[in-house]
């Protein structure tokens, strides 16, 4: 079920990096870099009011992402 987009989750929810979708390669390593990886367990902080950005908890840290960043991860969710 790895067709999930990280923008359809809610505060609360929980998903898996499953793998990365082709895309900004310098932007996948920006996001390795932070921990990012594949089966890396995340949550859902908050969401802005428009749906962008998003912010994420993952590996006892926050992230804010914009949506089209957010697209290069396929998840799952957990």
């Amino acid at each position: 079920m790895s067709n999930n987009r990280v923008q359809d989750l809610k505060p609360g929810d929980t998903a898996r990096v499953v793998r990365f979708a082709k895309g900004d390669r310098g932007y996948r390593q920006r996001l390795l870099a932070m921990g990012v990886t594949p089966g890396v367990v995340f949550s859902i902080t908050r969401v802005a009011p428009f749906g962008d950005p998003i912010e994420i908890s993952v590996r006892n840290f926050t992230l804010t992402l914009r949506k089209t960043e957010a697209d290069i991860l396929e998840i799952e969710r957990v």
